[in-house]
């Protein structure tokens, strides 16, 4: 055994070689995830933060036909409430449920339940984030 096998076996790090990965850099330019943190910033949330492109396009984007609603208001609606749902957590677990009413008709609004994840910004970057998801996604 060389000295850098031993070293990844102490350290308890070296599960084999990364098959797959896809970073969030990646994610940002596919567009697959919205940086929100600006907006999240201003609602008191000191993390930076991010949306799946599912949550964004189905909650922050105005369906079309839709009155009295815009893209800026419905982004503060998400990241107050995913504020309070961090203050309100008592678990301190790194996922919490985020749940806010969304008007996505000209009806009455409904109640939405999304996950909020904390964990590292990136893959070589381990500074906290949070991502905002659907429930079924991660």
């Amino acid at each position: 055994m060389n000295s850098e096998q031993n070293n990844h076996e102490q350290s308890g790090t070296d599960l084999g070689p990364v098959i797959y990965s896809y970073t969030r850099k990646q994610a940002l330019a596919d567009g697959m995830q919205v940086d929100v943190t600006k907006t999240a910033r201003e609602a008191g949330i000191s993390f930076p933060v991010f949306l799946t492109r599912t949550v964004f396009d189905t909650y922050v984007a105005v369906p079309a036909g839709v009155t009295g609603q815009d893209e800026a208001g419905r982004m503060w609606d998400l990241c107050w409430m995913l504020r309070y749902a961090i203050l309100r957590s008592s678990n301190h677990s790194d996922r919490v449920p985020v749940t806010l009413y969304v008007r996505n008709d000209n009806r009455g609004a409904k109640l939405v339940k999304l996950i909020a994840q904390c964990g590292p910004l990136d893959i070589d970057d381990p500074q906290p984030s949070i991502t905002v998801m659907m429930p079924g996604e991660d």
